[in-house]
């Protein structure tokens, strides 16, 4: 019961201790970043988190404006532990032409939000836990298939992944296309 009453106590002042002047927002290599969240916490010696993995990667730039617009980012960078599969710029350049543009207008948030989540594991999986038949539960609801293909573990039949990159708050898979859940 006391450790109860301490935890609400130091919740209780952390929130009478959050002013607006907390709520400014820093800039990281181009993007805001809003710095009352676990997102906006700089830290120049730590692992990076999923999200400022992918910050720091120039193949990541219509990732990142994705998470963004779905705001997501709060979510990614908390302390998971999650497996991102991120694609590259060229994955995304292999939808079909004006698809991205689409999916990042304000309207169609619900559908880039579900093609994120879709890119995400609740948990760490490195690539040498990866199995052939494996099914992994996404964050959307949607399940991937792994099949191993020359000993190397494919996605839902068509995206390999092509780096993995650790972080503090799980592993990032960079791979080579976009993969789109089923239709609910």
């Amino acid at each position: 019961m006391k450790k109860l009453f301490l935890l609400f106590l130091g919740t209780a002042t952390l929130i009478a201790c959050n002013s607006d002047a907390d709520n400014q927002t820093a800039t990281t290599t181009g993007t805001a970043i809003e710095t009352h969240t676990q997102a906006g916490v700089q830290d120049e010696t730590s692992q990076p988190n999923v999200v400022q993995v992918a910050i720091g990667s120039k193949d990541h730039s219509t990732l990142v404006e994705a998470v963004k617009a779905a705001d997501l980012v709060t979510a990614l960078s908390n302390a998971g532990p999650f497996t991102v599969f991120a694609p590259t710029n060229a994955a995304f350049g292999k939808l079909p032409k004006g698809t991205v543009e689409d999916l990042l207008k304000p309207e169609k948030k619900d559908a880039l939000t579900d093609i994120l989540q879709y890119h995400v594991y609740v948990g760490v999986l490195k690539t040498d836990q990866l199995m052939d038949g494996q099914s992994l539960g996404m964050v959307n609801g949607g399940n991937i298939k792994i099949t191993m293909v020359d000993g190397k573990p494919v996605l839902n039949g068509i995206a390999h992944i092509v780096a993995s990159v650790p972080a503090s708050n799980g592993i990032v898979h960079v791979i080579d296309e976009v993969i789109t859940p089923e239709a609910k």
